[in-house]
């Protein structure tokens, strides 16, 4: 299985930005019934939860990014993406993309968002 994140860059505060994941290796019913999300990690500080699908299909997101950022997927493309609008300093940080298989974790490479003042 592989992850590759995409979008990332440097905006000033109220810009938006869209992520993408592009996923490979992966059947189209693991795809739509596996837990998935963005992560992110701000220099000096742990990588946290951003936005997930559930494996039921639910969707939680991280306090602080809640009414600016929409999680969503293309399952036909085996996608998914974060909208990030209404960005802030606060959510500079390298994004990750994981998929949860069994009991294992998958991350790709990340994407460095930069919001500026």
């Amino acid at each position: 299985v592989q992850l590759q994140a995409s979008g990332g860059g440097s905006v000033q505060a109220g810009g938006s930005l869209k992520l993408s994941c592009a996923t490979s290796g992966l059947i189209w019913s693991t795809f739509t019934s596996s837990r998935m999300g963005w992560y992110r990690q701000a220099p000096g500080k742990q990588r946290d939860l951003v936005a997930e699908f559930t494996s039921g299909g639910s969707i939680n997101y991280q306090d602080s990014v809640k009414g600016r950022f929409i999680i969503s997927r293309d399952n036909s493309k085996k996608k998914l993406f974060l909208q990030m609008n209404s960005l802030e300093p606060e959510d500079t940080a390298v994004y990750y993309c994981t998929i949860e298989l069994g009991s294992r974790d998958h991350w790709g490479k990340g994407t460095l968002v930069t919001v500026s003042s």
